[in-house]
């Protein structure tokens, strides 16, 4: 039997999705077809950090953000035991520059993600860059993933011509 929300996901007119942008006053997430742009504001609690990297691995365990890190040698096995994965490094003026990805397949590096993002709010505003394979699809499955999070809503959402 179909319920008044299917019935109402079938009327909406079927447009390719140019960028979707949902989140609070504390968190701003824009979904395009190969990335996924997410803002954290210096207010954002904890576990809304953790919850919005869980849902972006929910829907596509696929996603991986870049990030690059001025650390000294050792460091670099900690952040690889940590679930990241090193790219490439090079000696650096003031230790070693790490590129890693950070696989959203591996909860061990969504933790440690999380991690790094909240000591970074205790200071500034943070922001990532997650790529993905998302088409609309994705972007409706990611959007109700994001809806249960308390206090999200759709902000935005551009269709393509």
């Amino acid at each position: 039997m179909e319920n008044s929300y299917d019935r109402s996901r079938t009327n909406v007119p079927v447009h390719s999705l140019s960028s979707y942008e949902m989140g609070s006053d504390d968190v701003n997430v824009v979904c395009t077809y190969g990335k996924i742009s997410v803002w954290f504001g210096r207010q954002t609690p904890d576990v809304v950090v953790g919850q919005t990297l869980i849902a972006i691995s929910k829907v596509d365990k696929s996603a991986v953000y870049e990030t690059e890190l001025i650390c000294d040698f050792d460091s670099i096995t900690n952040y690889e035991s940590n679930g990241y994965v090193l790219v490439s490094y090079a000696k650096a003026d003031n230790g070693y520059r790490a590129m890693f990805n950070v696989p959203f397949h591996s909860n061990k590096a969504l933790f440690h993600l999380a991690e790094n993002i909240i000591e970074e709010l205790k200071t500034d505003d943070a922001s990532l860059d997650i790529y993905w394979n998302g088409d609309d699809s994705d972007i409706t499955k990611l959007s109700d993933e994001f809806r249960k999070i308390e206090g999200w809503n759709i902000k935005e959402i551009i269709y393509k011509d």
